[in-house]
């Protein structure tokens, strides 16, 4: 079936992207969620004429991202863990845990969009990414302490 993606979808395109997909996702996934249409005649045309608000949307979506970025890059999270032999701590620090702390400081970020390169169970400052949209990340520092 071929559909027209209405915004970004990760593995398969751009927002404005003619592309074909089976038959099931496009009518069980794409569609209902407002992330495609149905490539037809009439869609067609009706989605040039969109295309150029969708574009704008995605530049204005952009721009606010790459803010967002230079916000977050003078962010220092601190959590108080216990702390074990060889201070290493019960547990982790998650993705879960950041994007608590992100949300109580008032960024609304998706614990899908913070990448940790490795699991955090050590006292000590760490570098964590955070993957606003395509080519604007964000690198926060984690410092853990112990109780």
């Amino acid at each position: 079936m071929k559909v027209i993606l209405k915004e970004k979808v990760p593995s398969l395109g751009k927002a404005g992207d003619l592309i074909n997909v089976n038959d099931g996702y496009a009518r069980n996934y794409l569609i209902p969620r407002g992330l495609a249409i149905e490539a037809d005649e009439k869609n067609i045309k009706t989605f040039e004429h969109e295309k150029k608000n969708i574009l704008k949307k995605a530049q204005k979506e952009h721009k606010n991202a790459e803010e967002m970025a230079s916000a977050l890059n003078n962010v220092t999270l601190t959590f108080s863990r216990k702390v074990g032999d060889q201070h290493k701590i019960f547990g982790s620090v998650t993705a879960k845990d950041i994007e608590e702390a992100l949300r109580d400081k008032g960024y609304n970020i998706d614990r899908k969009m913070i990448i940790i390169d490795e699991h955090i169970k050590s006292l000590g400052e760490f570098k964590v990414k955070v993957k606003l949209t395509t080519g604007v990340e964000a690198e926060l520092k984690i410092t853990v302490t112990g109780e």
